[in-house]
């Protein structure tokens, strides 16, 4: 399937679309993280929780549950959410 990083993680993959495997989004993490190792951790923490910083859309929808479910022709957008004051 097909993976949307944003620019903040670009340096592990060196592009801003990456393909990746898994039945669920953890192990879509664990595909990336085998390709870009450092990758997972900027994005779930030691818990196996997305960091509360970072936001998941498949297809369009916000997902926080690591074990949602994927099918191969998903879209799967990674954003970094902004902050500030």
């Amino acid at each position: 399937m097909k993976v949307l990083i944003p620019g903040a993680l670009r340096s592990y993959t060196g592009e801003s679309h990456v393909d990746a495997e898994g039945d669920t989004l953890d192990q879509l993490f664990a595909d990336l993280d085998r390709r870009y190792p450092g990758l997972r951790f900027r994005v779930v923490d030691e818990q196996g929780q997305l960091r509360p910083n970072m936001r998941i859309f498949v297809n369009g929808l916000g997902v926080r549950d690591m074990q949602h479910a994927l099918k191969p022709d998903d879209f799967v957008a990674v954003v970094l959410a902004l902050s500030g004051g």
